[in-house]
């Protein structure tokens, strides 16, 4: 995926509200393309009210008020002509436990294929070949070839994750968001997961939240750090941790609260 936009992601003035709390205050960040970028931070800073900005998911909700402005790829997702689906389509979501559908591996992966093009009759080659590349981009593909019409929910929990990851990917995303996707994984399936991310990184722009500093530290090459719905920081991984340049950051960091 070769995007002309440098930044996949950019708010400015993003203010957001519960009703009359206030979660997000002036946030102003630009999330670059191709990479993996952490949000951290300690319970209740914002971090997840931000992901879901960026797939306008918080509108679910009749008591959030959002302001400011959110651009994808150049276009600002509030504008009068932005369709909810199609912006869904381009951003995909993994949430923090597996949500496969009970239904067969195969028709996870063509689900959203199917309610895209409900107009159109899709093939089955058409549908096969887009099964087949997707669990073979999440590495599933050699072990469900023979299951495909098991029962997605029979899965281990690390390949549910990765067949919700696979789901995605036949919309042809530009952004996947992650909201603690490894939080109910084992270390091996949390592993694994990451693999996955690094191999995905490049050709998607991914953004996870993540209460894990390590994972954080290991798995992304830009952080956020945000407390009490302000961004403080935002800067290479690396940088962030080694010699961070907001002391409440080192605070975090070195663990005096969060």
């Amino acid at each position: 995926m070769n995007s002309p936009f440098a930044y996949s992601i950019t708010t400015r003035d993003l203010n957001l509200w519960y009703a009359k709390f206030q979660a997000l205050k002036n946030v102003n960040v630009d999330i670059k393309h191709g990479l993996i970028t952490s949000l951290i931070g300690p319970s209740g800073c914002g971090k997840t009210t931000l992901l879901r900005c960026f797939n306008r998911v918080n509108e679910r909700y009749g008591y959030v008020t959002t302001k400011g402005e959110i651009r994808l790829l150049g276009k600002n997702i509030y504008d009068p002509d932005v369709s909810l689906v199609e912006l869904r389509k381009s951003v995909g979501m993994v949430f923090q436990r597996p949500n496969p559908l009970p239904i067969s591996v195969y028709e996870n992966v063509v689900f959203g294929l199917r309610i895209h093009n409900a107009r159109r009759n899709l093939g089955r080659a058409v549908l096969d070949d887009a099964v087949e590349k997707a669990l073979a981009e999440v590495g599933l593909w050699k072990d469900l070839k023979d299951r495909l019409h098991g029962r997605a929910t029979s899965l281990q929990l690390e390949q549910q994750q990765k067949l919700c990851i696979a789901r995605l990917l036949p919309l042809k995303p530009e952004i996947i968001l992650m909201d603690e996707p490894c939080s109910a994984l084992d270390v091996e399936g949390t592993r694994a997961i990451e693999d996955l991310m690094f191999a995905l990184k490049g050709r998607y722009t991914i953004v996870i939240v993540t209460h894990n500093m390590a994972q954080a530290r290991r798995a992304s090459d830009e952080c956020i750090f945000m407390l009490l719905g302000e961004l403080i920081e935002h800067t290479r991984t690396e940088e962030l941790f080694l010699t961070p340049g907001n002391p409440k950051t080192a605070e975090y960091i070195e663990g005096r609260y969060g």
